[in-house]
């Protein structure tokens, strides 16, 4: 009898799928295959081979091929993520999909790994030298005309090019070749600076533990250079021949990152995330896997890059609630690489300005081995942190005159400040002064952000859109007036504030493009006044040496907050928001605005320092037995009519095991109760202990599955939940 092969699908299935294994070839654990399916075909991955074949096998449909001669998996990446599918409750196949590039999830032969160069062709040549093109397309011919260039060379020097690459190599204006990978050809290197004495301490400390697992938890004040850290055991781990992965929280980090890595190090760097193209992101992940690529810089999903040759694992910016994945095999990318960093028996290092309370917690249980940092290098001070009492002031467009003057003032010295507001558009709502109408989201039950230069009205929720109003819908007045301050209205009165003063709006609207972000950031010159406007992703890693003052704006909403976890969050955000201002040796200074002058949180971070807080934080959350002393799993459930949703999870109350070790919490609507037209709701199950909970979570998602109320709803079970949304 033929054996049979147990196969992963990208389904939403907690099970694998049988098949007899293909005509020709042999199979293998951890290598893709293209099988029937329905009426089609899907690529899965083979997680385990039967020897014998089971009664009914002959009724088995046979894999269509093979598309791997060796496994593209190693084992120890199919235990981590059998492992992972187990403990988040994902579907296999899902699980098996994430560690896989998109084009590698598709039936194609693998690409070529050699690096990539374009170089121009003849008519290429004459096209430059004619001057025939303009834009992206001539900054390209000039870029290669004095010799090829590979293709991280280009992203370095000139974002976007891609596109012009590919019509001009349609025009045949350039060509594309392959060379072997730069393995052993270093490129040149910077020195490094000398290290601080906590620096020292930190890299001697994690060094020690090369070729051994330990969890080390870097805490470090924002300015205090945790990067020449990461640095230096990089250069160690480099030295001894091995592979070192590198995960951020954001794209906009990357770049920057890399150009600091390949200038120090002298070493190509790998890059996987979201803003690659496909082939790009399946060359790096398949060089990696080769042992040709040493350092691997990436996002999220970067965390299940192969590693034959792992010698160190860096999670920057630990705390980043972006380690998680909220969609489909909900993962966090964090703890996942400590999982890794055990199976391959080498050190994880977590570093932050502001850890996570969860990280706090194990490092005072002894799980983590704690570094600290607590001093700037190069820096003449912390930053001077004021609170600014905005009660009975008159404000211009949300800001105080003690903020203006103090932007006033920073520009007057050539220096540059920030305005922190994070939240997007114009403003969040736009009212009708006659009649109290005010724009709201119809299937969301949520005010309507205004984006005043696309003129719309837009739900930040669902994305739902329309046209702004010429008067009001309900009454007929024209005098509808905008409520609140969003980014673009603070450019606006910055602008009209500070006329000869460049202002640049950092937010998801203005860095949609590939590229815009760095673009933006490349426009400031180091020697110049500036005002940057920006929400939360200008709070984390960037180094602006003439940024000397921070201004928060809409401090107070983060006080207010029916999310336990609010409190950390907005401490987090304070601290790093803070960390922006001073950071060479100009004097930093930092302003919070606030109605709340008095909170306990404000004044203690203020007295205090997050450390402070930190313990204030997690004696709470002790106290009342919530993460990191409890462990938590949220149901979600939604659907088109409410009655479906709540009858779908009074049976899944019915279908928990009785008498359990565990808290429940609903069913309760969601803090957002309508969204995108559809209704939700949750149920929380809490317990002290993590295997109580985990005990029953499989068994109970098959229970769930075989509900007939589950068919009329979108659901789905969240292992420690970080949003309760």
């Amino acid at each position: 009898m033929p054996a049979v092969l147990r196969v992963a699908l990208p389904l939403p299935l907690p099970t694998l799928f049988d098949y007899l294994p293909p005509a020709a070839g042999e199979s293998h654990v951890g290598s893709r295959v293209l099988v029937p399916f329905g009426r089609g075909k899907r690529v899965g991955v083979v997680v385990a081979i039967d020897a014998e074949a089971t009664i009914g096998s002959h009724r088995l449909k046979q894999v269509v091929r093979l598309l791997d001669d060796a496994p593209l998996l190693d084992a120890e990446l199919m235990r981590t993520l059998a492992w992972a599918a187990d403990y988040w409750l994902g579907a296999p196949g899902e699980a098996y999909a994430n560690a896989l590039p998109l084009s590698l999830r598709e039936a194609r032969p693998l690409p070529a790994i050699g690096d990539e160069y374009w170089s121009l062709t003849p008519s290429g040549r004459s096209t430059h030298d004619a001057g025939g093109r303009r834009g992206g397309s001539q900054a390209l011919l000039a870029a290669l005309a004095a010799g090829a260039s590979s293709a991280q060379e280009l992203t370095e020097g000139l974002p976007g090019w891609r596109a012009a690459a590919r019509r001009l190599a349609e025009a045949g204006l350039l060509e594309r070749s392959e060379r072997p990978p730069l393995d052993h050809h270093p490129l040149p290197a910077s020195l490094a600076p000398q290290l601080s004495d906590e620096q020292h301490q930190a890299v001697a400390a994690v060094g020690a533990c090369l070729g051994q697992y330990q969890p080390f938890l870097l805490d470090g004040v924002t300015g205090s250079g945790k990067t020449e850290v990461y640095l230096a055991l990089i250069e160690q781990v480099l030295a001894q021949g091995r592979q070192a992965l590198l995960l951020v929280p954001e794209i906009g980090l990357a770049p920057q990152t890399v150009r600091r890595l390949r200038e120090r190090l002298g070493v190509i760097v790998e890059v996987l995330h979201s803003n690659l193209s496909e082939g790009d992101r399946a060359r790096a992940w398949l060089r990696a896997r080769a042992g040709t690529a040493r350092v691997i810089l990436g996002t999220r999903s970067a965390v299940f890059t192969p590693l034959p040759q792992a010698g160190l694992i860096i999670v920057d910016e630990e705390h980043d609630s972006a380690y998680k994945q909220q969609e489909g095999f909900r993962y966090h990318a964090r703890d996942l690489a400590l999982v890794r960093a055990r199976a391959l028996g080498v050190p994880v290092l977590l570093g932050s300005g502001t850890p996570s309370l969860e990280s706090l917690a194990n490092a005072e249980s002894g799980r983590y081995r704690s570094l600290h940092l607590r001093a700037r290098p190069g820096a003449t001070r912390p930053p001077q942190v004021q609170i600014i009492d905005m009660r009975a002031q008159r404000l211009e467009h949300g800001l105080s005159p003690a903020l203006l003057t103090a932007v006033a003032e920073t520009v007057a010295r050539g220096e540059q400040a920030l305005v922190f507001r994070n939240r997007r558009g114009y403003a969040p709502v736009l009212l009708c002064h006659s009649c109290g109408w005010h724009a709201e989201c119809s299937r969301c039950d949520r005010p309507l952000t205004l984006h005043a230069g696309r003129r719309q009205l837009i739900c930040h929720h669902c994305d739902y859109r329309q046209r702004l109003p010429d008067a009001c819908p309900s009454c007929g007045a024209t005098e509808l007036k905008a409520q609140g301050q969003g980014t673009e209205r603070l450019e606006e009165a910055l602008v009209t504030q500070f006329p000869q003063v460049p202002v640049l709006r950092v937010d998801r609207e203005t860095t949609r493009r590939r590229d815009a972000f760095e673009q933006l950031l490349g426009t400031l010159r180091d020697d110049q006044p500036a005002i940057l406007v920006g929400t939360q992703m200008l709070a984390k890693g960037h180094d602006l040496p003439n940024l000397t003052l921070v201004a928060m704006v809409g401090v107070d909403e983060g006080l207010h907050s029916v999310d336990f976890r609010a409190s950390e969050r907005l401490a987090q955000l304070v601290v790093q928001v803070a960390g922006r201002a001073g950071r060479a040796r100009k004097p930093g200074r930092v302003l919070l605005q606030t109605h709340q002058p008095d909170h306990p949180l404000l004044r203690g971070l203020l007295a205090h320092g997050y450390a402070a807080a930190a313990r204030g934080l997690l004696a709470e959350r002790r106290q009342i037995q919530l993460p990191p002393y409890s462990h938590q799993v949220l149901l979600r459930a939604d659907a088109g009519l409410r009655e479906h949703v709540d009858a779908f999870l009074a049976d899944a109350c019915a279908a928990l095991p009785p008498d359990g070790a565990w808290q429940l919490a609903g069913p309760m609507p969601a803090p957002m109760p309508l969204r995108a037209g559809r209704h939700r709701s949750q149920l929380l199950l809490e317990a002290v202990s993590r295997s109580v909970l985990h005990g029953m979570l499989r068994s109970w998602q098959l229970a769930l599955l075989a509900l007939p109320s589950a068919r009329r709803v979108r659901w789905s079970l969240d292992v420690d939940p970080i949003d309760l949304y």
